[in-house]
């Protein structure tokens, strides 16, 4: 097949989401040509780079998250050439810009289109107003899709339950990874990030925005502290509320426990230091992070939202609470931190429930499943 992939959004998992789904379909002999932006994060031209050097053509087309009509026009433009230079079997859109930009340029072309979480979803990030016209904009443009594939169960069920997808073109296709990456690998010196070595390690990776809930893990420790007494938090990655989360643990008086490590590409001997994953997140697609930690053998602490719904097995390879509720982070915390056999073996059946189930290549596959679904 000859596949245009088309996002803006090329940060987090997304990002990573597109370079192995690119690779994964050259790798198996599929002609692919990726359109994305590197507005936001300007590091993602050394992934463009890499996808050119596997034989994938690369454009870089300036799509911005905000909507800006005489960006979008010039970057739909761009698109509705594209699209006419490659001729596309079909045409791949990813995350919301480029979902509206590139299932419009695809014309008449077979369309899919894998949302990552959907933006009318957001209520931190955007009023209601803004969100109902989002969910508008969704509705209208999945008439014309031939196949939405979603990340988590939840996710396609919860767009299903709110009227935007049809459930007779509507797929889950889960995120994976390559459990070989992970398990066997040797950890950090924990003096290198500031942290005793004694210390329960709690690790928070990703982004540092609304969606991730970190306020709410530093709440829970604040209020827990003589109960957790040798719980330390490592916060790796960078974002907006970088100022505004430093602030909050100085205020809370955590500045001891709390260590921002910034971004990091080490991830996976980070996750060999940690003694748990915490992600208090205010809504998901899909995580690779909880993937990747689970891959590594660790206990995980999520909040009961889509993915981590789907994967976290409450008691068995982790524990899930309601979101946005610091009470119930900080008691899952007690327990895990009071009976680490009890952790261990958690992170033991995770590792095997990924091994088994969110692999890479599962996740190729089952996209180019859908393909030809979308192509008749």
């Amino acid at each position: 097949m000859r596949c245009l992939l088309v996002m803006e959004c090329t940060i987090g998992g997304t990002r990573r989401h597109l370079v192995d789904l690119a690779l994964g379909l050259a790798d198996r002999g599929h002609e692919v040509t990726v359109a994305a932006a590197a507005e936001r994060a300007p590091d993602f031209r050394e992934d463009l780079a890499l996808m050119m050097r596997r034989g994938i053509r690369s454009v870089e087309v300036g799509m911005v998250r905000s909507v800006s009509p005489l960006a979008d026009r010039r970057a739909g433009r761009i698109l509705r050439t594209l699209v006419k230079e490659t001729d596309p079997d079909l045409v791949h859109t990813h995350s919301s810009k480029a979902g509206v930009l590139g299932r419009r340029a695809a014309g008449r072309t077979p369309k899919v289109h894998t949302p990552h979480t959907f933006s009318f979803l957001f209520e931190g990030e955007f009023s209601l107003m803004r969100r109902l016209a989002f969910r508008t904009l969704e509705v209208r443009l999945a008439r014309r899709t031939d196949r939405t594939i979603c990340v988590s169960p939840s996710e396609a069920a919860e767009a299903i339950a709110r009227g935007v997808l049809d459930p007779a073109r509507t797929r889950v296709v889960p995120n994976g990874v390559d459990p070989g990456a992970y398990g066997s690998i040797e950890p950090l010196e924990r003096s290198t990030l500031g942290v005793p070595e004694e210390a329960f390690l709690v690790g928070v990776l990703g982004l540092l925005s609304e969606a991730k809930g970190h306020e709410d893990l530093f709440e829970a420790l604040a209020a827990r502290r003589s109960d957790l007494p040798s719980v330390h938090l490592a916060i790796a990655g960078a974002g907006d509320l970088e100022h505004r989360l430093k602030e909050r643990v100085r205020s809370l008086g955590l500045d001891d426990s709390v260590h921002f490590l910034g971004w990091r590409d080490d991830v996976p001997r980070l996750l060999a230091t940690l003694d748990l994953l915490a992600m208090p997140s205010h809504w998901e697609g899909m995580p690779y992070v909880l993937l990747e930690a689970m891959a590594s053998g660790l206990p995980v602490l999520a909040t009961d939202v889509h993915g981590c719904r789907d994967v976290v097995q409450e008691g068995v390879t982790g524990r899930l609470v309601p979101a946005r509720d610091p009470g119930a982070l900080g008691d899952a915390l007690v327990g895990l931190a009071g009976d680490l056999a009890a952790a261990d073996r958690m992170g033991q059946r995770g590792r095997a429930e990924i091994t088994g189930t969110y692999t890479l290549d599962a996740m190729v596959d089952a996209t180019v499943e859908v393909y030809g679904e979308a192509l008749g």
